[in-house]
């Protein structure tokens, strides 16, 4: 299953991705002048465990699908998927351990507690995620808290640790894991806009997914907290209802959400997120990560002068 999952072997050909996390780990490290040797037991580490979080998190959403290839629950079956996952993750802090050869025993433990700290983390944004299928109202203050556990945490995660591997001080793992939580808030944001309104072939889902199970994304939050209006009204009876929503419902909602003009909040939210990004003294790397975001939204992100104080 594991194969199958990573496309290895009689499975492939291989997943293809941009490997976000462990560039960011593998980045943070040379750019503080460390060999690349010091951090790719790290980049390791954040790779098979963020594919671990994939596998549970398309069998809690019911993802049949993920870049366009059946998930494992869909193709073995749920308890053989969690199993796989379950896998993963113990093979993730097995090869951070690794680093133990050539790394010291105090960095290494620093390292294997923020892997540690991230997960439970994640596991919180998670819970919220799904329990707010349920809810009829949810806030953008919510809404920013749950993207910042289930999203940002790994993200930051993956900076600190690249950081740690360099042999930084704690101001500098600390500015950034705030790098890395910015970034993860423009990139979740950017993937509801992308679950919204991107065909099925440029994301390898099924389009209109999210809102047809009453996900609560940026642009639905954003709408449902705007002023009272008929198209703000479709969204918010639609997502009261506490129910899936039929293809008329998705049609009727993603209407209604691009009269409320929530594609260009979101993309306003991006790029001030993305300011943040683009101010940290590693160049190099807030231009790798700008470059992995869509093009327009980076270039705003990168001019705006005062970013959210939320971000």
């Amino acid at each position: 299953m594991l194969l199958c999952h990573f496309g290895y072997g009689a499975y492939g050909p291989a997943r293809r991705g941009k490997r976000l996390r462990p560039q960011m780990v593998l980045r943070v490290a040379v750019g503080e002048g460390a060999p690349i040797e010091a951090a790719l037991d790290a980049a390791v580490a954040v790779e098979i465990f963020h594919n671990y979080s994939l596998v549970h998190d398309d069998i809690e959403d019911g993802d049949e699908l993920r870049h366009g290839r059946p998930t494992l629950w869909s193709r073995f079956g749920i308890a053989p998927a969690i199993a796989a996952g379950d896998t993963m993750c113990a093979l993730a802090f097995t090869a951070l351990g690794d680093a133990i050869e050539v790394l010291d025993e105090s960095r290494v433990y620093a390292m294997l507690m923020v892997l540690h700290e991230a997960h439970a983390v994640m596991c919180e944004g998670q819970s919220l995620d799904l329990r707010f299928e349920s809810e009829p109202l949810v806030d953008l203050a919510a809404y920013h808290h749950m993207i910042a556990c289930k999203t940002s945490a790994l993200f930051a995660a993956s900076c600190r640790l690249g950081a740690l591997a360099a042999g930084c001080g704690p101001d500098a793992v600390e500015r950034y894991g705030a790098l890395g939580h910015a970034y993860g808030m423009a990139f979740q944001i950017q993937d509801d806009v992308h679950g919204i309104w991107s065909p099925a072939a440029a994301t390898g889902k099924v389009s209109g997914h999210d809102i047809a199970r009453r996900k609560w994304t940026f642009p639905v939050a954003w709408a449902i907290g705007g002023p009272p209006s008929p198209a703000r009204s479709v969204v918010a009876d639609a997502y009261a209802r506490g129910r899936a929503l039929d293809v008329a419902d998705v049609e009727r909602v993603v209407g209604a959400l691009d009269a409320l003009g929530a594609r260009e909040a979101a993309a306003t939210a991006v790029a001030e997120a993305v300011a943040v990004v683009a101010r940290h003294p590693n160049r190099e790397l807030g231009a790798f990560l700008l470059g992995s975001l869509d093009g327009a939204i980076a270039v705003a992100g990168a001019n705006t002068a005062s970013p959210s104080a939320t971000l």
